[in-house]
């Protein structure tokens, strides 16, 4: 053998190569992760659903600025049926300007957080919090909002009398709708809730809606009786 084809690794033993350290050390790294594993699966199983449920079992509502007042003055009326019938945790977060519902450990149902969060969104509508407590006793009851220029684009002094209109003297006109209807009405602004079942909400709605595209009071008075008295018939 020549000379110039030795190489000097050729006669090191095999234990002083460099592979069997980086072999062991790979070993070693892949027991520890084989061992480790188990537990990391476990962690991520028991936390992926935990995340998941903090995420869907809150609430948080919005409270506009001129519904503070109202809020702090009926902040009682508003937590003892939230937590003493609905077994729900309440808060008015003051940095958020939000107020948050939780699901806690007694909460029989989770259908009651949706309850409870529309039971708020309806008295920061500008019902009256007895109206609003409705909607946690009874099954079939809804919120509706809209606003005038969803029916007809009206400005200026137009919209007001639309809005005139709609309230009527002493808000004579509102509280028939509300009577015959057997719903509640709030105005605010150029916007109009509605609190009521699906099909009467409709009724209050299509008056609303004639009253703001110009039939005289007396007109919608009389088709609203009239359907009501069918309806009242068919029941």
């Amino acid at each position: 053998m020549d000379a110039e084809n030795i190489n000097s690794d050729d006669f090191l033993p095999p234990t002083v190569t460099k592979k069997a350290p980086k072999r062991s050390a790979d070993y070693n790294t892949a027991m520890q992760v084989d061992e480790e594993s188990p537990l990391q699966e476990t962690k991520q199983r028991l936390q992926a659903p935990r995340a998941k449920r903090q995420k869907s079992d809150t609430r948080k509502i919005s409270v506009p600025p001129h519904r503070y007042s109202s809020l702090k003055e009926h902040w009682m009326k508003i937590f003892t049926p939230v937590v003493e019938h609905m077994k729900l945790q309440i808060r008015f977060n003051m940095k958020a300007k939000q107020v948050e519902l939780r699901i806690s450990d007694e909460t029989p149902d989770i259908s009651n957080l949706q309850k409870g969060a529309d039971f708020v969104k309806a008295f920061l509508c500008g019902f009256e919090v007895d109206d609003a407590l409705a909607l946690l006793r009874l099954e079939d009851l809804f919120v509706e909002t809209f606003e005038v220029k969803d029916v007809k684009t009206l400005r200026g002094d137009h919209l007001s009398r639309a809005i005139g209109r709609l309230a009527g003297k002493g808000g004579r006109t509102k509280f028939t709708i509300e009577n015959v209807t057997k719903t509640r009405i709030v105005l605010a602004d150029s916007k109009i809730h509605i609190l009521g079942s699906y099909q009467n909400i409709q009724l209050a709605r299509r008056a609303i809606c004639n009253l703001i595209l110009g039939s005289p009071p007396s007109k919608v008075y009389g088709n609203l009786r009239s359907v009501a008295s069918r309806l009242s018939e068919r029941m």
